[in-house]
C-alpha cells in the first residue's frame, strides 16, 4: 500500500498546488473562515467519508476515514486561518483580499492535507483502524480551535494526532522534528495603572502612572533574570504602553500589555506568580491602584519522545526521493495549539522545511512577504503518508 500511496501523491502535486494556491489568494482570519470551510467541505463531497462540521466553537471540520480493519485510531490535523498582513510578497496568486494573508503556510498545510486525505479515502480498505482528519479553525487567535475541537469530544477515541508546520528551515527535502517540549506555550497580561492627574510643575499633588507603569516594564525583565533558572526559558514582552497625553500634564492612568512565553507548565506558574506579585507591590510601593488582566493562551507544545522517536524512524527509512534529510532542531520560540492535542494524546508535530529556491536569508512565517518552495507540499503529503503507513505497519 505504502508504494501505491506515494505513486498517487506523486501523480498529484500539481493539485495540491493548485488548491493551495486558491486558498493563499482568497484567505480568511480566524473565527471568519466560512468561505474556506465550504471549500474544505466541497472537497469531500460524494467521499465515502463521515463529515462533522462547525466542530468547536468556529468552523472546524472532522472527516472520518473508516477502515476495512479494526485497529488503532490516529488524527491528521491541519490548520486553515489567515492572518490580518498586508501581503507584500510578489506572486501571480497573490491576496485578493487586501489586509489579509496566509504568511503562515497554512494554505498549505490544508493543500497537502486535503490530497492525502483522499488517497487514504481511496485505500481505506487497507487500513487497520480510523483515521481522523481535522481541519482546524483560528489557530491564530486564542482560544484558537484545538482546545474547542478536543473539548467537543469527537475525538476522544483516537490514540495518537500527528500534524506538520511549513517552516523555512532549509530546501524542500528537509523534515524537522523534536521530542519532548517543542514550541512555547503564551499568555497574555494587560495592566491598568490608576493614578492621579496633574499639573506638570506640581508633581507632589498628584501621583504619575506613567513613573508606575515604567517600573513595572524594567521590574517585569527581572523575573527572567533573576526569577528563573539559567537553563529555563521565558520571555515576557511588554508590547503597548498607552501613557499617551500632553507634555505638561501628569498622567492619571495608563494601560501596559504584554506576551509572555515559557517551555514548561513550570515557568508558567512562576512567570504568571511573579508578575501578580509585583503588581501588587507597585499599589504599595506608589501608592497606584492596578487592575490585571493575565490569560494563559495556548500550554507549551510536548512531542511524545517514544511516538517522536518513531516518526523520526519511519522518516529516515521512507527511502523516498523526496524526503532528502531528516533532522532534528531544537525546541522553537513560537506557539501552537496543537499543544492541546498533545496535552489529552501522545503526539507528535513536527516540520516540513519550505526556503524558496535562491534564498538564503528566506522571510520567517508571519512576514509580509512571507512564501514557500511548493514542492514542500508533496514532501509534507508524503512525510505524513510514510508516517500512517510506519504506524500501521503498512508495507
Amino acid at each position: 500500500m505504502k508504494d501505491q500511496l506515494m505513486e498517487m501523491l506523486e501523480s498529484r502535486k500539481d493539485e495540491m498546488i493548485e488548491i493551495r494556491r486558491h486558498l493563499h489568494e482568497n484567505p480568511e482570519l480566524s473565527f471568519k473562515e466560512e468561505k474556506t470551510a465550504q471549500y474544505i467541505l466541497d472537497f469531500y463531497k460524494g467521499k465515502d467519508v463521515e463529515i462533522q462540521s462547525n466542530v468547536g466553537n468556529g468552523y472546524g471540520i472532522v472527516v472520518t476515514i473508516k477502515g476495512g480493519k479494526s485497529g488503532k485510531n490516529i488524527g491528521l490535523r491541519a490548520d486553515f486561518d489567515a492572518l490580518p498582513i498586508v501581503e507584500e510578497a510578489d506572486v501571480p496568486f497573490k491576496s485578493k483580499n487586501e489586509g489579509v494573508m496566509h504568511a503562515c503556510g497554512h494554505d498549505g498545510h490544508t493543500a497537502y492535507l486535503l490530497v492525502l486525505a483522499d488517497c487514504l479515502i481511496q485505500l481505506k480498505d487497507e487500513i487497520p483502524g480510523t483515521i481522523k482528519i481535522i481541519h482546524q479553525h483560528a489557530e491564530e487567535v486564542p482560544p484558537g480551535g484545538a482546545k474547542s475541537i478536543v473539548e467537543s469530544g469527537i475525538l476522544d477515541d483516537l490514540d495518537h494526532v500527528f500534524g506538520i508546520h511549513l517552516l523555512p528551515l532549509g530546501p524542500a527535502g528537509l523534515v524537522g522534528y523534536h521530542a519532548g517540549f517543542s514550541f512555547n506555550g503564551r499568555a497574555y497580561m494587560k495592566l491598568k495603572v490608576q493614578g492621579r492627574g496633574g499639573h506638570g510643575s506640581s508633581p507632589h499633588l498628584a501621583n504619575d502612572a506613567i513613573v508606575a507603569g515604567a517600573h513595572f516594564v524594567t521590574a517585569a525583565q527581572t523575573i527572567i533574570s533573576r526569577r528563573l533558572s539559567p537553563f529555563e526559558n521565558g520571555v515576557i514582552t511588554i508590547g503597548s504602553f498607552d501613557g499617551k497625553g500632553t507634555f505638561n500634564v501628569i498622567k492619571d492612568s495608563v494601560e501596559l500589555e504584554g506576551d509572555i512565553r515559557y517551555m514548561t507548565d513550570e515557568t508558567k506558574e512562576k512567570i504568571e506568580h511573579e508578575i501578580k506579585r509585583l503588581a501588587k507591590g507597585l499599589e504599595e510601593e506608589f501608592g497606584v491602584t492596578c487592575e490585571l488582566t493575565y490569560e494563559n493562551d495556548y500550554p507549551p507544545l510536548y512531542n511524545d519522545p517514544e511516538i517522536s522517536e518513531k516518526v523520526a524512524e519511519y522518516l529516515k527509512n521512507a527511502n523516498d526521493k523526496d524526503i532528502k534529510e531528516v533532522k532534528e532542531f531544537p525546541p522553537m520560540a513560537p506557539s501552537e495549539d496543537f499543544a492541546y492535542y498533545a496535552k489529552k494524546f501522545p503526539s507528535c508535530f513536527f516540520y516540513i522545511a519550505c526556503t524558496p529556491k535562491g534564498e538564503k536569508d528566506p522571510y520567517f512565517n508571519h512576514h509580509p512577504k512571507f512564501d514557500i518552495d511548493e514542492d514542500a507540499l508533496l514532501v509534507a503529503a508524503k512525510a505524513v503518508g510514510h508516517v500512517v503507513c510506519g504506524f500501521y505497519e503498512l508495507s
